[in-house]
C-alpha cells in the first residue's frame, strides 16, 4: 500500500517505516498520525514481520514531533486510538520495536523513540522535551516514559528545564543503547534487528510483555505469580515453536522459527 506520510519496506521479516516529512524536520500532522497507526495496525497483524525500525528521511532530524504550523493555521488535529505516530498508546504490541534516531527527535519525536524498546542514535542525534517553551507539555508518553527508562531524578533534570541532550549523554544516561557514525546507523540497526530474529520470535514477545506489564505489578512477587496470564506468554505456551527450540539444540541444528 502506498503512503504519503510514510515509507514502509519489508526486508524479510524486518519492517522498516520510515517517517516521510523531511521538509519539515519529520513533524508530524493528523494524516500522518493515521497513516502511521495503518503501517503499526498491518505489522501487529502480519505473521510474518517480527521486528520493527522505526527512523526518519533525510539526514536532519527524527522527527521534530508535533507540527506546530500546522496546528497554528487551524490544521485539522487528531490521531488514532494508538496514539501520536500511531505508536505512543499501542501498548498490546509485543512485537520489538528500534528507533533508529538520525538526527533531531524532539517532543513527540522523541515521545515515539520512547515507544520504541531500543534506540540507537546517530552522533548527530539530539533529545529533548521543549514542549513547556511553547506552552505545552509532553503528554504523548515523554513525562512517564522518561523517569521509568532513566530514573526520576535524572528525568525531571531533563523535563523541568526542556534542555537538549546529545546522543552521547543519552547513551550515558541510559535511553540510547548505541551511537553510531551517521553513515553506519541503518545498517546497525539492521544487525540489531537481525539478531533479535535469530530468536526464537514467540519468546521474545513474551519476554517483552513480561517486562512491561511486570513493570506495572505492585510486587516482584505480583510480577512472578501473574505472568503466566499474560497473553503472549500463554501464546508461547502453546506454540510450535515452543517444542521447536529445545528439538533443535537436541539435534545440534539452527532452529526453524515460525513465529506461532
Amino acid at each position: 500500500m502506498a503512503y504519503e506520510f510514510v515509507k514502509v519496506e519489508r526486508e524479510g521479516p524486518i519492517t522498516v517505516v520510515t517517517l516521510n516529512r523531511p521538509e519539515v524536520m519529520n513533524a508530524l500532522h493528523s494524516p500522518a498520525h493515521f497513516e502511521l497507526g495503518e503501517v503499526f495496525d498491518a505489522f501487529a497483524a502480519d505473521p510474518e514481520q517480527w521486528v520493527a525500525i522505526v527512523t526518519g528521511a533525510g539526514d536532519r532530524a527524527f522527527s521534530a514531533g508535533n507540527d506546530l504550523k500546522h496546528q497554528a493555521t487551524g490544521g485539522k488535529m487528531g490521531s488514532p486510538p494508538s496514539g501520536f505516530a500511531g505508536l505512543t498508546t499501542r501498548f498490546d504490541l509485543t512485537k520489538p520495536l528500534i528507533a533508529a534516531v538520525n538526527g533531531v527527535a524532539m517532543g513527540g519525536g522523541f515521545e515515539i523513540a520512547l515507544a520504541c524498546d531500543i534506540i540507537l542514535a546517530s552522533e548527530t542525534a539530539v533529545f529533548a522535551l521543549p514542549e513547556p517553551r511553547v506552552g505545552l507539555a509532553a503528554l504523548a508518553g515523554g513525562l512517564h516514559r522518561l523517569p521509568r527508562a532513566i530514573g526520576t531524578k535524572r528525568a525531571m533534570s531533563m523535563i523541568l528545564t526542556a534542555r537538549r541532550v546529545s546522543a552521547a549523554e543519552g547513551k550515558e544516561l541510559g535511553f540510547v543503547a548505541e551511537v553510531t557514525a551517521p553513515a553506519d546507523l541503518m545498517a546497525t540497526a539492521r544487525t540489531w534487528a537481525k539478531g533479535i530474529c535469530e530468536l526464537g520470535p514467540m519468546s521474545i514477545r513474551a519476554s517483552k510483555e513480561a517486562v512491561y506489564k511486570g513493570l506495572d505489578e505492585p510486587s516482584l512477587e505480583a510480577a512472578m505469580k501473574g505472568q503466566n496470564h499474560y497473553p503472549a506468554i500463554a501464546a508461547l505456551y502453546r506454540s510450535a515453536d515452543f517444542v521447536e527450540g529445545p528439538l533443535a539444540f537436541s539435534q545440534k541444528r539452527a532452529p526453524n522459527w515460525k513465529g506461532r
